[in-house]
C-alpha cells in the first residue's frame, strides 16, 4: 500500500467572533478517516498534558425555530501545556453529528473550544513508578502525544513504552512523525538532555494491514510477545504503571490485564498504577 503524505495547511489568525471561538491555524488530513489540527489559545487557559475539553462546532439551524446549537464533543488535547496553540487529533465520520462537520474545517475557520481542561490520563494520578506505559489505539494517542512532549514525563520515569495499535499502517503516520519528531525537539533536549527520547520504545502494530508487528497489544501482552521484543521484564506492579486510551472494549481489555498484574487503578483524588479515560472513546 502506497504511503500517504500528510496534506498540510497553514495561514494566519483571524478573530474569534463566537462565544469561545478559536481559531484554526493548520490542517493535516493524514488518510481519509484521520486529520489533526491545531488552533489558537486562550490566554487564560491552563491545563495539564493529557486532559481534555470541549469542542464543537455550531449545528444546523433548526427547521422550524432558524436556531443553531453548539455540537460539542470531549476531545483529548494532543499538544503539551506549554504549547502556544492547541492542537487536536481526530476521526472523520461521514454521518457523525460533528466530525461530519468538522473534518471540512479550513485554516481561518473558527471553532468552539470551552476553556474547561479536565480528565484522568495525567501523572497527578499516577503513584511514582520507574517505567510508565501508554496504551492507545487510533485517535486515543491524542493525550500521550501530549505527554510525549511533556518534560515532567521523562523526569518522573526512566522508561516511557508507547504503544499504538491500528487496523492499517497509514493510521499510525501521526504518531510515528511525532515519535520521529522527539529525536530534534529543541526544549526537550535543553530541559532533559539530548538523550532524552532514547528513553522512549515505540511499539506500533496493526490488525489489518500486513506491517513488521501484527497483533492486539492486549495479545502480545498476554503471550509475552510486547516484553520479549521490548526486552522488558513483565509488568510489575513495584516499577510499572500505565494510562489507557482507546475504544470502550480496548479500555476494559487493559484495565482486564493491568489488575492481573497486581495494579490498582487510580484517580486524582486517589492516584494508582493505572489510569483509564473514561470520558469518551478514542
Amino acid at each position: 500500500m502506497t504511503e500517504q503524505k500528510p496534506v498540510t495547511e497553514t495561514t494566519a489568525k483571524a478573530v474569534p467572533v463566537l462565544p469561545d471561538a478559536q481559531t484554526i491555524t493548520e490542517v493535516k488530513h493524514y488518510t481519509d478517516s484521520l486529520f489533526s489540527f491545531r488552533v489558537t489559545r486562550p490566554a487564560s487557559l491552563r491545563f495539564r498534558s493529557g486532559e481534555f475539553v470541549m469542542i464543537g462546532l455550531m449545528g444546523d439551524p433548526d427547521p422550524k425555530t432558524g436556531k443553531q446549537r453548539p455540537l460539542l464533543r470531549a476531545y483529548s488535547i494532543a499538544s503539551p501545556s506549554w504549547d502556544e496553540e492547541m492542537e487536536f487529533y481526530s476521526i472523520k465520520v461521514q454521518d457523525g453529528p460533528l466530525t461530519s462537520k468538522l473534518q471540512h474545517v479550513k485554516v481561518g475557520n473558527q471553532i468552539i473550544l470551552k476553556p474547561k481542561p479536565v480528565g484522568t490520563l495525567v501523572h497527578d494520578a499516577l503513584l511514582p513508578g520507574k517505567r510508565l506505559y501508554f496504551f492507545s489505539t487510533g485517535t486515543g494517542f491524542a493525550p500521550f502525544a501530549s505527554l510525549l512532549r511533556e518534560p515532567q514525563t521523562y523526569e518522573d520515569y526512566d522508561e516511557i513504552i508507547m504503544t499504538h495499535t491500528c487496523r492499517e499502517v497509514d493510521e499510525l503516520t501521526y504518531g510515528r512523525d511525532l515519535i520521529e519528531g522527539l529525536k530534534t525537539d529543541e526544549l526537550l533536549n535543553e530541559v532533559i538532555g539530548e538523550g532524552f527520547w532514547k528513553k522512549i520504545k515505540y511499539y506500533p502494530t496493526t490488525t489489518r494491514e500486513e506491517s513488521p508487528k501484527m497483533g492486539r497489544i492486549t495479545t502480545l501482552i498476554e503471550n509475552g510477545e510486547l516484553f520479549s521484543d521490548l526486552d522488558i521484564p513483565a509488568i510489575d506492579p513495584a516499577t510499572d504503571r500505565a494510562m489507557v486510551c482507546g475504544s470502550l472494549a480496548f479500555n476494559l481489555d487493559i484495565k482486564e490485564l493491568m489488575e492481573k498484574a497486581g495494579l490498582k487503578e487510580g484517580a486524582n483524588s486517589e492516584p494508582g498504577e493505572f489510569v483509564i479515560e473514561k470520558a469518551f472513546v478514542g
